[in-house]
């Protein structure tokens, strides 16, 4: 095994960045600019994600390779299959091809979409025949990813009588589900969350409203580590509004334990390095998994045990991130 040698003489971290667009927020409204045309958005993420699905929404190709991009696959899987009279084959890496798409293929399917598997049962690649979708009412487990339940909500207003929704199960990532339905709400959408139910009213124009995206907590989470593992610090990171659509705002409170100080001014996160309060961490991170080895590895940095659940959906992004932690 090669040995790596990390050397850092510099002990503070200071400095003023502007941080990207949100991928999630904006892979969702490339699919609803998609569908509905006159919406226009500012600061999409730089993502190879969003670059992705940018370049396959353009397509005129007969065949879309997605690479590694998962949200792409998903979103796209169930663009493609209300697009009337479009066929393609919709395809990824070779890690993509193990990636179980088979609920939301049988989700639609009972929504009368025509979607061939032309490999494994259950996994891309995909031919898809877009048709119009006549059902307007499904059960889906809302226990998976809900990049699925998303996929559906996002061409639902397209729907010719919308389409209501029943989740089974203990549901996964709301915050993601309640971000998508935020989204369409901002086009002028009629939407309803409620229980495990949601309600999508059908859609004819969106509204002529330009959409911002909102900087990315994602990716802000790292920033937040490297003060957690600093001597001293002070970032300034622009720009996240006070109410914020992303789940991953949960960095805020988680890295208030691992001794990070935020506060919010105006538009800009400022984040001063203070002490450190347990010697144990102990998350549910059902809502936020995304950012479970950003935590993981503060917590080894700083000394400190943890324990995080909630973690089930990240055996199936572009690696088994559970295995690629555990390794690393």
């Amino acid at each position: 095994m090669d040995t790596l040698l990390l050397d850092n003489t510099q002990k503070n971290v200071t400095g003023f960045l502007q941080i990207v667009g949100s991928k999630s927020i904006s892979n969702r409204l490339l699919i609803l600019q998609a569908l509905y045309p006159n919406i226009t958005v500012k600061n999409l993420a730089n993502a190879a994600d969003t670059q992705v699905l940018i370049k396959a929404l353009s397509s005129t190709e007969n065949t879309i390779d997605i690479g590694h991009a998962g949200t792409a696959m998903r979103f796209l899987t169930a663009y493609f299959a209300s697009k009337v009279e479009n066929e393609v084959v919709l395809t990824g890496s070779s890690r993509m091809q193990e990636r179980p798409i088979k609920i939301l293929v049988d989700a639609l399917r009972d929504l009368g979409a025509d979607i061939s598997y032309l490999k494994k049962e259950g996994y891309p690649p995909l031919r898809i025949k877009g048709k119009v979708l006549i059902k307007n009412e499904l059960t889906i487990n809302g226990s998976i990813s809900s990049q699925y339940i998303s996929a559906l909500l996002l061409i639902a207003p397209q729907l010719a009588t919308g389409l209501t929704l029943h989740l089974e199960g203990k549901v996964t990532s709301v915050p993601y589900i309640e971000m998508t339905l935020a989204l369409l709400k901002e086009i002028g959408v009629n939407a309803l969350f409620e229980g495990n139910k949601i309600i999508i009213k059908p859609l004819a124009k969106a509204l002529d409203k330009p959409l911002v995206v909102a900087s990315d907590w994602s990716a802000v989470s790292y920033y937040y580590s490297l003060i957690a593992l600093a001597k001293n610090g002070n970032l300034r990171l622009k720009s996240f509004p006070e109410k914020s659509l992303q789940g991953d705002k949960a960095v805020m409170t988680i890295y208030k334990k691992l001794g990070v100080k935020t506060v919010v001014e105006n538009d800009t996160l400022v984040l001063t390095k203070a002490n450190t309060i347990i010697k144990h961490l102990e998350l549910d991170l059902k809502n936020t998994p995304d950012i479970a080895q950003t935590i993981a590895v503060t917590c080894f940095g700083l000394g400190i045990s943890c324990e995080l659940k909630g973690l089930h959906t990240l055996k199936i992004k572009e690696t088994d991130r559970l295995v690629a932690l555990k390794q690393n």
